[in-house]
Parts: C-alpha cells; structure tokens; sequence
C-alpha cells in the first residue's frame, strides 16, 4: 500500500473537527467539577473527582493518541479505561445528586470526555492509515483471530475428549470469517487482482472483436490411395505367415520365387525356405465325436376339413342352442371363413338326416330280430 500526504485542506478539516472535540471534553471536566464543587463546597474534592474521572480519561486517550501516531496498536485495558474512568465520575455524580433529575445530568456529564478522547483516537487512527497505509488496529485483531484459530484448529485434529474437537472446529469456522475483516491491505490487493483480471479479459475480448479473421485456407480434395498403397499398408500391420498366406490366396498358380519377391516388394521381406514352410503348414484337424440323433417322431397328417364339416365342428363346440349367426361368427374368428348362415343351416340339416340315417334298428321293428 503507497504512502500519502495529507493536503492543506485535510489538514485544516482535520484541525477544524479535532477542535469541538477538544472543547466538548473540557467543557464535560468543567461540568464535573462545577457539580462536586456545589455539593460538596471545596474545590479540592472537586479537582480529585475530575482528576480521577476525566483526568485519567485524558491521560489515556493522550496515550492512545501516541500509540497509533507511532503506528502501533492500543492495548485492550487502554480501550476499556476510556470508558471505566467516565463511568466512576458518573457513578461519583449519582451518589452526590440531591434528586433524579440531578443524578441524570451528573451521570451524563463525564461521558463528555470519552467521546472526545475516542473521537480524537478515531481521526488520529485515520490520519495514520492514509499517510502509511498500515493499521495497526487492524492487524492486531488479525493476529489475535488467527493465533484463536490456530488453537482452535489444534485441539479439533488432536484433543482426546471427542465433544472438545467438536466444540473446537465450531469455533473455527466461526472464526474464519473474521480473517481479513477491516483489513484495507487485503482488500486492496483482491482489488488489484481482480482489476489485472478484468483487464486481461476485455483485452481478449476486444483482440477477438477487432483482429481480422484469418483467410480460409484452400483444402483440395483428398488423394485416393492406390491399390497397391492399401495392399502395402494392410501387409505392414501383419505377421509374416499371415501375409505370405494372403499373398499365396491372391496368386494360387505363382512358384515360390514369385511369391517371395511379390512378399518382398510389399514390404514383407521372407526367404524362399520360410515361404515354404509356411506354405507346407497344415492346419491341425481335430476327430469329434457325437452321438447318434434319434429319429424324428412321425406325426400323422390331420384329415381334410370340408366348409360343411367346419360348421357341424362349431356347432358341436358351441351347443345345441347355438345360432347360425353365432356359428358364423365363430367360423369368421377361429377359422376364418365367411359362410352364410343360409348355409349354415343347410349343413344343420344334412348332419341331422346323416345322424338319424345311422342310427341302429330297434329289435322287433322290421328286419329280422
């Protein structure tokens, strides 16, 4: 973080708000010891209570006011002095008060004085962290929040009791979100990254906007490989037997010189004896023995089906009730025939007279017994 200075109308703003400062703390002492004085009628007693009150107030803030001049941060019991020391006085001018509304402004008197002395301590704080861009305040509260969250870290991986890690990595994660709190270090460099980033951004984008596309480049139509090309590449990616076997299938009446020098040429360098070897291989046969299949059962072929026997089967399957119409439907659905019922009942009627015409002689009526 640069330094800076302070201009002369800072300056003169600063001065002109440290002054009613100044004032409101003198007037919150003369107040005091106007009251203990009315009371108590001896001026002696009157300047301990404001020695007491609103001079130790006085000595602190001066002493807060030197520390964050030099940079350094006030210490905790400086801070809480600040308001002790007021409080007393107050406390002093509630018990000499006469009545309520007495007490009131007898207690609110010494407050004066604090709120100058944290007033001048804020301008003096400020007045620091511009012209040095350090914050004392700042990383003291820093440091404190992460050697807490060191400890804390410390005894949720390795304290015994198991409810105390638990307790412990609460705390830590609560603590978390306090690093780099007020810290204008810290935001000032997330702002300058974020701004390099930005920037590197809108630099590529505006390069792609504004810088002329390149000419197409002119692709030609692609060469066909040759036959002899594919029959080359195809021989380098196989073994030696294989491709002298392919070469044999290609030329079945070729002698063997050819077939090695066609080998050769294509990449496949063999001998005359390793072609013949290979080519003298046999594949292994192999006897496999099974068992007889039995015979296929013989089925015997159904009878013929007449249309007139497709309606005598329906009405047998349907009952003697049926109707022709439901015959027909039935013929129409199971066996996909169209028949009329007019037929229908010829049929009927022919399978009646045929099963009456068969039926056996009664003894004793005609023929002989």
């Amino acid at each position: 973080m640069s330094t800076r200075e302070l201009t002369r109308p800072q300056k003169g703003m600063l001065a002109a708000a440290a002054v009613p400062m100044l004032a409101v703390g003198g007037f919150g002492a003369w107040g005091t010891y106007t009251n203990v004085v009315t009371e108590f009628h001896r001026a002696a007693t009157a300047m301990g209570v404001v020695a007491a009150g609103e001079g130790l107030t006085l000595v602190l803030a001066l002493t807060m006011l030197a520390l964050t001049l030099l940079g350094q941060a006030t210490p905790r019991p400086v801070h809480i002095g600040l308001w002790l020391a007021p409080v007393a006085a107050s406390g002093v001018g509630i018990s000499i008060a006469d009545t309520v509304t007495e007490a009131v402004v007898y207690a609110a008197t010494p407050l004066a004085m604090s709120g100058a002395a944290e007033g001048l301590g804020l301008i003096a704080r400020r007045i620091v962290i511009y012209t040095t861009g350090i914050d004392a305040e700042a990383r003291r509260r820093i440091a404190d929040t992460v050697q807490r969250l060191a400890y804390e870290q410390a005894v949720a991986e390795r304290h015994p009791d198991e409810d105390k890690r638990e307790a412990a990595l609460r705390k830590s994660w609560k603590l978390a979100q306090d690093i780099g709190r007020d810290d204008p270090e810290l935001a000032e460099g997330l702002v300058a990254v974020q701004r390099e980033r930005l920037r590197q951004g809108a630099d590529g984008a505006l390069a792609g906007m504004l810088t002329a596309a390149p000419a197409p480049k002119q692709v030609g139509p692609a060469r066909q490989e040759t036959a002899e090309e594919v029959l080359r590449r195809k021989l380098a990616t196989m073994g030696a037997e294989d491709a002298v076997r392919l070469v044999r299938d290609a030329h079945p009446d070729a002698p063997l010189a050819e077939l090695v020098e066609i080998c050769n040429d294509h990449g496949v360098h063999v001998t005359p004896v390793q072609v013949a070897v290979i080519l003298d291989q046999r594949p292994e046969q192999h006897t496999v023995y099974r068992q007889d299949a039995p015979d296929a059962p013989l089925v015997s072929g159904l009878p013929l089906v007449t249309v007139e026997g497709a309606v005598v089967e329906a009405a047998s399957f349907l009952g003697p009730d049926a109707k022709a119409r439901q015959i027909s439907e039935h013929l129409a659905r199971h066996r996909r025939l169209v028949v009329a019922e007019p037929y229908i009942r010829t049929a009927l009627s022919r399978e009646a007279k045929r099963q009456q015409g068969q039926a056996p002689a009664k003894p004793m009526e005609g023929g002989y017994a």
